[in-house]
């Protein structure tokens, strides 16, 4: 029984290995593509997006069982054209070589250059998640053609209509040798991250990117890992706390929490607790008046990630802490044909429920207390730094203290989220939140080798400036003139 599966699975290895080795050969063969042919190529990526709308919608909403299409728009579909069009209008100028000052500067001034060239890496891997399948398989493409390079793309199995589609979709509009689609489960992406890449970008858990790091270490592949991790929001006590409530809730809600920028604890002043629960309450109020069957409201992937959800909320209320679900019309959602689950607030928890331990990646906001934002900040800093930190408020001294004193891979002020929708910030986390960052400008040096170029005068000066033997008096009052403080 099991010969032909791995007949298959060898077969699909066989088969990366001969992508890999025809998009390195026809790098090296073509060289560094020009401005106007990295240009075509994110061109083509904006068509598919265009053109393919729909399906993508349609599988999708397939593969979570309940999908918002329009919410599909935002975040898969125009939240990848923006990148890709950003990187076409500015990659000419990012291509420049950039000058450099020389040393010692009198070489400069005789003539000598130095410089950076920016090539690209080559072939770089890509291993893309389930929760934003499509915008996180094209906004790293935007740097990466950007850069010049080609790419193979493992998208993740548990969307699988999803990644069919989009190995369809790059198969109409690229050849083998410039981008290629692996599917498979995870064997095959098992197998996929011990290829010898030029690169490799990884976007999904922190658990499983040890494992991607690992395997690509044996071929001393560098990577770039966006992952995840528990990002805090710290409620000033200058916040409005309507807006601050309606800016988390929708945070907490889009994609049904599934996203790794996602809220995932809140920090708020003790005496203002009950206010946020009833901003929050009145937020997801208008925003989703029903949840069962209302199409804006996403269901959580799979079966295994329900149950693990549902489980942090259970485990939160053995050990005491308030739960309190959102459920404006009182649906009974234990009676459904998808895996929706309301937004649930979890009041006062403790350090040894689970829901505090794990990334939640779901519509449950564990909400703690605080008398001086000091605690707060002394609590984001005991736990792993994260990949993003949201701070509501008016007072600077404040806000700028929070930033000084922690370190996440972004923040968004009076706000969540939205600072990886800047196209010219950097976007990455910090150790266990990943490594390495993207977007705009930023992506396009990642997936670039900056390569040192000096060149030297046509007259040789050495002699002159006594840097060969025989050594001498001139050399030894050079030395004493460069060693000193």
């Amino acid at each position: 029984m099991n010969a032909p599966a791995n007949l298959s699975l060898e077969s699909q290895k066989a088969s990366m290995h001969r992508l890999l080795s025809l998009q390195k050969a026809a790098h090296l063969s073509q060289g560094a593509p020009s401005a106007q042919r990295r240009i075509e190529w994110l061109d083509r990526c904006i068509g598919l997006l265009v053109d393919h709308k729909d399906e993508i919608a349609d599988a999708l909403n397939q593969d979570f069982g309940a999908r918002s299409r329009d919410a599909t728009g935002l975040t898969d579909i125009a939240g990848s054209i923006g990148p890709l069009k950003h990187a076409k209008e500015n990659l000419a100028k990012w291509m420049r070589p950039q000058k450099r000052k020389t040393t010692p500067a009198i070489l400069g001034l005789f003539g000598a250059k130095a410089q950076v060239l920016y090539q690209p890496k080559g072939v770089v891997g890509v291993i893309s998640p389930w929760n934003f399948p499509v915008n996180l398989t094209f906004a790293p493409l935007a740097g990466i053609l950007a850069a010049g390079n080609r790419a193979m793309i493992k998208p993740s199995e548990f969307t699988p209509a999803t990644s069919e589609l989009m190995k369809a979709m790059f198969a109409k509009a690229f050849s083998e040798d410039e981008i290629a689609v692996v599917t498979g489960g995870p064997e095959v992406g098992q197998a996929f991250t011990m290829l010898p890449f030029d690169h490799m970008i990884f976007t999904g858990a922190t658990s499983v990117a040890r494992h991607v790091m690992r395997a690509a270490a044996e071929n001393l592949v560098p990577v770039t890992l966006e992952l995840g991790g528990k990002s805090p929001v710290i409620l000033s006590r200058g916040a409005d706390m309507a807006t601050a409530a309606a800016r988390i809730m929708n945070g907490k809600t889009l994609n049904a929490g599934q996203i790794c920028l996602a809220p995932d604890y809140v920090l708020a002043p003790a005496e203002n607790l009950e206010g946020f629960v009833a901003e929050a309450k009145a937020a997801v109020a208008r925003n989703f008046p029903t949840i069962k069957d209302n199409p804006d409201y996403t269901a959580v992937v799979a079966q295994r990630h329900y149950d693990r959800i549902k489980g942090h909320v259970e485990d939160a209320r053995a050990k005491g802490a308030t739960i309190i679900e959102i459920n404006p019309a009182g649906e009974d959602l234990t009676q459904q044909e998808h895996r929706k689950i309301a937004p649930t607030l979890i009041l006062n928890p403790t350090d040894d429920m689970t829901v505090m331990q794990d990334e939640i990646f779901g519509p449950v906001l564990p909400v703690k207390t605080y008398q001086k934002v000091e605690e707060a900040v002394d609590y984001i800093n005991s736990h792993d730094r994260p990949l993003g930190l949201y701070w509501f408020g008016t007072d600077e001294a404040e806000r700028d203290m929070v930033l000084s004193r922690t370190t996440s891979g972004g923040v968004t002020v009076n706000d969540v989220i939205f600072h990886v929708a800047q196209e010219d910030l950097p976007f990455g986390g910090v150790g266990p939140a990943g490594m390495g960052s993207y977007h705009g400008h930023d992506g396009f040096l990642e997936f670039s080798h900056k390569k040192a170029v000096f060149q030297q005068l046509k007259k040789d000066i050495a002699p002159m400036l006594a840097l060969r033997p025989p050594y001498g008096e001139a050399i030894r009052k050079y030395l004493a003139g460069q060693i000193r403080r």
